[in-house]
């Protein structure tokens, strides 16, 4: 399974279903997962976007109980939601996991040991994925 590109407005109910999933910190990982485990997307952005950021409807939206947490929680209770908070610890490792497994190493990489690999972008979207997939008790 291979994650969206961020971007790209999705209308009608193709959101329905989707759990929204943000990990806070100095740039918010977004990954908007269904209940079955799968990506619809995933996106890096700016604390700022978070005004602007799609919704699904009637959704659950899910926060990293980490480091920028409140200030996430409030922005989103400014906008009529409560999101719920999910113990985070250890999803930047599995963010890691999560990464290399959708983007394979590729040519000298490959022969790197797994810790030494740096995935070469911010890898906060996986990040969420990892939070949403630690929400609904799915298998890494």
């Amino acid at each position: 399974m291979r994650a969206s590109a961020p971007g790209g407005a999705v209308g009608g109910n193709r959101w329905e279903g989707v759990v929204l999933a943000l990990d806070p910190g100095h740039n918010l990982g977004a990954a908007w997962v269904r209940r079955d485990g799968t990506v619809e997307r995933l996106a890096v952005l700016a604390a700022d976007d978070l005004e602007r950021l799609e919704l699904p409807p009637d959704g659950v939206v899910l926060v990293g109980d980490g480091t920028g947490s409140g200030a996430v929680v409030e922005r989103l209770r400014a906008r009529g939601l409560e999101p719920t908070l999910v113990d985070e610890s250890g999803t930047t490792l599995a963010a890691r996991e999560l990464y290399f497994r959708d983007h394979p190493p590729r040519g000298l990489s490959r022969l790197l040991p797994r810790g030494m690999r740096a995935p070469g972008r911010p890898i906060d979207d996986y990040a969420a994925y990892a939070i949403a997939l630690r929400w609904l008790g799915a298998p890494r």
